[in-house]
This record gives structure tokens, C-alpha cells and sequence, in this order.
């Protein structure tokens, strides 16, 4: 979620008849195989804390999408040395289609994780994370460790105000089970992303998936913030609102910007859908200049800096459309990531795109949201337009006396739902009012936009509006959350897929 302006089926195999029986014989064992790997995840538990982001590290990390076949017939040797160790029971059921990739441009097309074969998690998911990995006896797999680059770190109070080892410990437990829970959600969102899918019927089943994953609780634990879904020349800031039936199109250009939170421990994370082949070399740009960005963060490293690697990398890309005509790359000037605090979302310090020489420096046991957007046939910034469907109470707002009763309730029902976390006009439509564990079915707030308006009018509740480019341009967007150790940085949602 940006920081730039303050005014984000199982497959079942059925029976065959007894004639075809021997010959599926060979086929049924060598899936039974690949879903007994569950077990093999459970007894490797020790290694698998070592292992980022599921398979991240075993993969190569970030940026190694060519592994060749060499590479495969390895990992499938360590699969099978696992598997003798045996473990955790396979999933119950028949054989099963391994799962397929995500039909649409974006993410890593050879890098898949089976949530199903990894951990036996269901299909569609439906264990909580958390109840999921203490059945298989693991520990949360960690993000992507990376060293800092080569910078004249000050070691002083810096690091020794890195936070308490035990508050640190219980910090990074949050973090690393909430980018599972994204990971897992974010690749059931995969499965729903296709052309002419309402936006609407989208955003709502990943925040159910993401509730259910995250085992909903409030404030406790839960969605971050509303999903982003924005369009084309749209960089940020939209969600459908109640009756809106935008439908995704083959040649759209969408961001999709969910959170996670777990004790208010924040994870931000956004990649980029497309369908069309013209387009990735946009998605490329944003991508590899996200990637710079997470490379030359680390301890002592100014945020003016972070964002002329930023630039330097996507405005090198180049865009053709059309044949013979080629569209350069911009970095959107206005937007920014972010520092994390805890049901802070915005924390502070904004992370530049651009080398605008802000000498502000990162510091060790801080939190940031390393995302970038680009742009094409624009003006490479963005301005409030459209409709606005994101929300979030105004941390800083001094006590105020409102005098309209139906406010004060809708501010009690926000202050008691939300928090200082963001929420969206569909969450309040809901019959639970944004959570089932809070409300029930007795939540739904009705005829509430008089009530809204006077909070934001009041300065009690911000409103952010979607952020647009020019029409006719095309935006993209990718971000990952990043923990500043006092020795490396730990990319916690990083996965294969991004």
C-alpha cells in the first residue's frame, strides 16, 4: 500500500472404470508421491527454518528465475532423501492433479509452490497458517536474508536500538506467519484471476480467503488494509465500492495490493497482473527496480539513495506498444513506500523512487515497505480522482466533540473494528461490519455516508482517494516488506512467485 499522498477446487480424481485401472496404476503412484511431501516438510522442519520464503532459497532467491533442469533434478534429490526420514502424514484422498500456474503475466513462471504437495494445507485453503505448520510440528519459513551493501555503518545506539531480543523474537514470529498467510492467499487469488472476473467478486473472495488463513480476531489478527485493485492508469487507492461491476479486461494493467496483521504487525505487499505480452516489459522494470530497492536498503543507508538505484534501474526500460514506437519507463515521482509501525501502516519515513536526495537514514530494527510504481504514455505522477473507497482513522487526531450522534457511532464502530488500520465502504456493507469475530452477523453499518463524511470533514477519519495517472497511460506496481537486522535485511514476504 503506497505512502505518497496523505490527501493498496480441488481437483478430485474420480474412479475409473476396473479396465483403465492398471494402466493409471503407474500415474496414481507418482502423484500419490508428490502429495506425500507434507511429510517430508514435516520431518525437514529444522531445515525448513532456514529456508526463505517456502522455497525461496532452495530456488535460488530473489531474481533467479532460470534454474534449469540440473537445478530440478537436485531439488527432486533432496525431496526424495526427505521423504525417507518420513514425517506428518500425506492429505487423506485420492491422487490429484498437481496445481497449475496462475494463467497471467507478472509473477515468475517457473517458480511455483504447491501449498498442497509443501504442507498438506487443503484445496481451496481453509487451514488457518498458524493452525497448519503447529500440526506439522515447523517453524514459520523465514523471508529471504540479504546482506547489507557496502556502507559506513555507524555502530553506535543504532543497533543496540535494534528492540529487545524477546519483543524482536515475538515481532519476526508475527511477521513471518502473516507473509505466509499472504503467500497462500495471494496464490488462491491466482486461481480467480482471469479475464471478465467482476473486481469486486475478486476483492472479497481474497479477503475472506485472507480471514480465514489469518484466523480473524479483530484487531488481535486479521486484513490490514482494504485490496487494491487498481486499473491501468490507476497507480493506487481503489477497491470497489458496493455496486460497482468493473470487470477485469484482457488488456488491463492491475495492481493487487493486500495486508496481513498479526498483533498489528504489518505485512505490504503488491504485484502486477497482466495479460497481455506488450506489457512485460513495464512489469519487468517495476519489478527489477522494487528488487534494486530491497539491495540497496540496510543500516545507514539514506532514503535518497534507496530511490536513485530505484530510478536509475526502471527508467532504464523501454515499453513498445506499438511496432516501431517505444515508450520509455517513468518512476511516478509522488508515490512512495514506507516505514511499518505496529496498526501503522504509515510510519513516517517514505521511501523515494526517484534520487530525491533525502539524506534521512535507515536504522537497524526498522520496518519498511520497499514498493515502486511506473509509468507509461503518462506524466509519471499521480493526482486524487474517482470515487474514494480506502478510509483509515487519523492516528494524530486530537480529541474532538462531535455533535452528531449517528458520527459518534460509526467513530466507536471504526476506533472498536479498525483501529488506525485502513478499511473500505465494502467492509462497513458487510453483515459483520468488517469482522465476523467482533460482530457476528450484526455489524453492517447502514446509511452511514452522512456519518463518514462528518468523521473525515472533522479530521478523525482520512480519506484516500484513488491515485491517478493521465488517462491512457498504463501504471504498475511491486512491493515487498523488509526487516532492517542489525547485520543483514530479511526480505519476510518475499515467495517464489515475486
Amino acid at each position: 500500500m503506497d505512502a505518497a499522498l496523505p490527501a493498496d477446487a480441488a481437483v478430485s480424481a474420480s474412479a475409473e472404470a476396473p479396465e483403465a485401472a492398471t494402466a493409471a496404476a503407474a500415474s496414481a503412484a507418482s502423484e500419490a508421491a508428490e502429495v506425500a511431501a507434507p511429510a517430508a516438510a514435516a520431518a525437514a522442519s529444522a531445515a525448513a527454518s532456514a529456508e526463505p520464503a517456502g522455497d525461496a532459497a532452495e530456488e535460488g532467491g530473489a531474481g533467479d528465475d532460470e534454474e534449469g533442469d540440473d537445478g530440478k533434478k537436485k531439488r527432486k534429490r533432496k525431496r526424495g532423501k526427505r521423504k525417507k526420514k518420513g514425517g506428518a502424514s500425506a492429505p487423506a484422498g485420492p491422487p490429484r492433479e498437481p496445481k497449475k500456474q496462475a494463467e497471467y503475466r507478472g509473477i515468475k513462471s517457473t517458480h511455483f509452490t504447491d501449498y498442497y504437495a509443501k504442507y498438506g494445507q487443503s484445496e481451496p485453503p481453509s487451514v488457518p497458517v498458524a493452525e497448519l505448520f503447529t500440526s506439522l510440528g515447523m517453524p514459520f519459513p523465514e523471508g529471504e536474508h540479504m546482506e547489507f551493501p557496502e556502507t559506513t555503518t555507524r555502530v553506535t545506539a543504532a543497533e543496540a536500538r535494534e528492540v529487545d531480543a524477546e519483543e524482536a523474537d515475538a515481532r519476526l514470529l508475527a511477521l513471518r506467519e502473516g507473509a505466509e498467510v499472504h503467500r497462500q492467499t495471494r496464490a488462491f487469488a491466482s486461481s480467480l484471476i482471469k479475464p471478465g472476473i467482476k473486481l469486486r467478486d475478486m476483492c472479497e473472495a481474497l479477503e475472506n480467503k485472507n480471514r480465514e488463513l489469518v484466523g480473524e480476531r479483530g484487531l488481535e489478527r486479521g486484513i490490514a488494509f482494504p485490496t487494491g485493485c487498481s486499473l491501468n492508469h490507476v497507480a493506487a487507492h481503489y477497491t470497489p465500492n458496493g455496486g460497482d461491476d468493473t470487470e477485469l479486461g484482457a488488456g488491463d494493467v492491475m495492481k493487487v495490493d493486500f495486508g496481513t496483521q498479526i498483533n498489528g504487525h504489518i505485512i505490504d505487499s503488491a504485484w502486477t497482473v497482466s495479460f497481455d505480452p506488450r506489457f512485460d516489459a513495464l512489469l519487468e522494470a517495476v519489478r527489477e527496480a522494487t528488487e534494486a530497492g530491497i539491495r540497496a536498503a540496510g543500516v545507514d543507508v539514506t532514503l535518497g539513495d534507496v530511490g536513485a538505484q530505484i530510478q536509475e534501474v526502471m527508467e532504464s526500460f523501454e515499453v513498445e506498444l506499438e511496432p516501431g514506437r517505444l515508450y520509455p519507463v517513468k518512476a511516478i515521482q509522488n508515490l512512495n513506500g514506507h516505514s511499518i509501525a505496529p496498526y501503522q501502516i504509515h510510519a513516517g519515513k517514505s521511501v523515494p523512487i526517484v534520487a530525491n536526495g533525502d539524506p534521512t537514514r535507515m536504522e537497524a530494527g526498522e520496518l519498511f515497505a520497499i514498493e515502486t510504481f511506473g509509468s507509461i504514455n503518462g506524466r509519471a505522477e499521480v493526482h486524487e480522482d474517482l470515487e474514494c473507497s480506502h478510509y483509515m482513522k487519523n492516528i494524530h487526531a486530537p480529541h474532538t466533540t462531535l455533535r452528531l450522534k449517528s458520527a459518534r457511532n460509526l467513530l466507536s464502530h471504526i476506533t472498536k473494528t479498525f483501529g488506525t488500520l485502513g478499511f473500505c465502504r465494502r467492509w462497513l456493507e458487510r453483515d459483520d461490519g468488517g469482522s465476523t469475530f467482533l460482530h457476528g452477523t450484526s455489524g453492517k453499518q447502514e446509511r452511514y455516508m452522512g456519518a463518514l463524511r462528518h468523521l473525515c470533514e472533522a479530521g478523525l477519519v482520512d480519506a484516500y482517494p484513488p491515485l491517478c495517472d493521465v488517462v491512457g497511460s498504463y501504471t504498475a506496481q511491486y512491493e515487498h516488506t523488509i526487516v532492517i537486522k542489525g547485520g543483514c535485511k530479511e526480505v519476510v514476504s518475499r515467495g517464489t512467485d515475486y
